[in-house]
């Protein structure tokens, strides 16, 4: 069987996470947070154990994190204007979801040595209605490394009614934020949890070689670990239609339209533009843009910008109001531009540069 090579600038990350809980209390904050983000772990990279972010006045964040968690801090500056500081901390955690809803019980010290408890018990006897939802974590990052895809499935937030909260920092009990209007025509607290998230990140910044694809000549398909490439032939030469990450959760997958070429064969001094979605499972929606790709005698650029945003399904009459009320859940995806420079040595070796920057709107 006839083989050639293809080049493609395209990447998603996976990071594996077992289950998210996001508590924010703004209207009554912290000198120092505003909002609590516990996570679970249990898997080869991260290890096993939980840790929580401290979501700060200033938009950073500081991440504490029990013994048995082995995290990179890099990844942490696509949570809003990057990592403060990461310590690791005798963490008392315990985080389930049942049928009544969440119960969750933290207690750790924060970096001014001041104790800290959030409790969480749900007990509502209705049965809940979750939803699929694109969280708007990089909204506020002002130097992004990647597009972050934070796709929430069997999403909820925690009901009022028939729940215990506390939130209580050096003594100090803070009042937890509540949503402004109600959802399944239940009144809701805007703390929300999912025991089922898919942690992605897109084309995350890249200085360095950039590897060659072998496929099969007309070739529909070819899996490389756990990305499969969709793709189509015009003389000999093939195009990206779809790149498919698997993952444990719901493949995640980038369209093209038209079908992204091949670098490696495209022709010089030609300009090429396009359209792009990201989507997983129905219910979290897709992120859609567009591309164009420039190529002079000496290189290629590369333009990708998310200009659509995310572009939910809402299963239920009261979330197109919370959208339409909240336009940074559509809208923040917008603000994020990806620009790439890929060159050929001699030798035919290819190299990327790329990088994210945040964009008027």
């Amino acid at each position: 069987m006839q083989t050639t090579q293809m080049v493609h600038p395209f990447h998603i990350h996976i990071d594996a996470m077992e289950r998210l809980l996001l508590i924010n209390f703004e209207e009554d904050p912290d000198t120092t947070y505003v909002g609590f983000e516990p996570q679970v772990f249990d898997d080869p990279v991260n290890g096993t154990g939980h840790l929580i972010i401290g979501w700060r006045q200033d938009g950073r964040v500081d991440v504490f994190h029990q013994p048995g968690l082995h995290l990179d801090a890099q990844k942490y500056d696509i949570a809003g204007k990057g990592l403060a500081d990461m310590v690791e901390r005798d963490i008392v955690g315990a985080y389930e979801i049942d049928d009544f809803g969440v119960q969750a019980h933290y207690e750790f010290r924060d970096l001014h040595d001041r104790f800290i408890t959030l409790h969480i018990r749900e007990q509502h006897p209705r049965v809940r209605k979750p939803f699929g939802l694109l969280a708007p974590m990089g909204a506020v990052a002002s130097a992004p490394s990647a597009l972050p895809l934070v796709l929430l499935h069997d999403f909820y937030f925690v009901r009022k009614q028939h729940t215990v909260i506390h939130i209580i920092i050096d003594g100090r009990r803070h009042q937890p934020d509540q949503l402004p209007l109600p959802i399944d025509r239940v009144w809701m607290y805007f703390t929300r949890y999912c025991p089922r998230p898919l942690i992605a990140t897109f084309n995350p910044a890249h200085d360095g070689a950039l590897a060659p694809v072998n496929v099969e000549v007309d070739a529909a398909e070819v899996t490389v670990g756990e990305t499969t490439l969709a793709l189509e032939w015009t003389e000999g030469r093939p195009a990206l239609r779809r790149l498919t990450r698997h993952n444990p959760v719901y493949p995640l997958a980038l369209r093209l339209d038209p079908a992204f070429p091949d670098l490696h064969t495209l022709s010089a001094d030609v300009r090429i533009v396009g359209n792009f979605e990201i989507a997983g499972h129905p219910s979290t929606g897709l992120v859609a843009g567009d591309y164009a790709i420039e190529k002079r005698a000496e290189h290629i650029d590369i333009t990708l910008r998310p200009s659509r945003g995310w572009q939910p399904r809402p299963s239920k009459v009261s979330l197109y109001f919370l959208y339409m009320v909240a336009g940074i859940f559509k809208q923040w995806p917008t603000t994020y531009e990806w620009t790439a420079r890929i060159q050929a040595d001699e030798a035919g070796v290819y190299t990327l540069r790329s990088a994210w920057r945040r964009i008027a709107g």
